[in-house]
């Protein structure tokens, strides 16, 4: 069992994937993967319609100017990521970085690993919402991605059908 801990670290805005992009390669560079395992910038599909008219499938950022590390805490890593052009600090008070807790690491699922979501519910199926920013919506399933652990779903939101993408976890079959 890895002692990595999830850490937030605050990057300039915008400064998002270059700052995952430095760290991954000073750990490669370094050979630090048992310090250093995991760089990841949360996002989330969501459908927009673009100057067309045409709606179309765009990621954004879960937590803009915010990237989540994944490392054991020694005076090497923290320096390392503490120096990486672009961040501005880990999150926590003072200079001491705070790991996530287990259950923000659930509620962020970002250390999923291999353990997949369970799908209860097929496409043409009406849903239940369960979390995120359509918590209580009851929708339609309308195309279901395993690997990216996502579905497309259309709800009802003031009375025009709108389709989103969400994660499988904030999504329960209707009873």
């Amino acid at each position: 069992m890895s002692q990595a801990k999830w850490y937030v670290v605050h990057t300039y805005s915008g400064y998002e994937n270059k700052v995952a992009e430095n760290i991954e390669k000073v750990v490669e560079n370094r050979k630090l993967h048992e310090l250093i395992e995991e760089v990841r910038i949360p996002t989330e599909m969501v459908s927009e319609i673009n100057k067309d008219g045409k709606t179309v499938q765009a990621e954004r950022k879960l937590f803009p100017s915010y990237v989540l590390v994944k490392m054991v805490m020694t005076d090497e890593s923290w320096y390392i990521v503490r120096n990486t052009r672009g961040v501005t600090g880990f999150v926590g008070p003072g200079s001491k970085p705070v790991p996530l807790t287990e259950k923000e690491v659930a509620a962020l699922g970002v250390d999923r690993g291999g353990s997949a979501v369970e799908v209860t519910f097929k496409v043409g199926d009406s849903v239940n919402v369960i979390g995120g920013s359509f918590d209580g919506f009851v929708g339609r399933v309308t195309a279901i991605d395993t690997e990216a652990q996502t579905a497309e779903v259309v709800v009802s939101m003031f009375g025009r059908e709108t389709p989103v993408s969400l994660p499988l976890s904030q999504i329960k079959a209707e009873e």
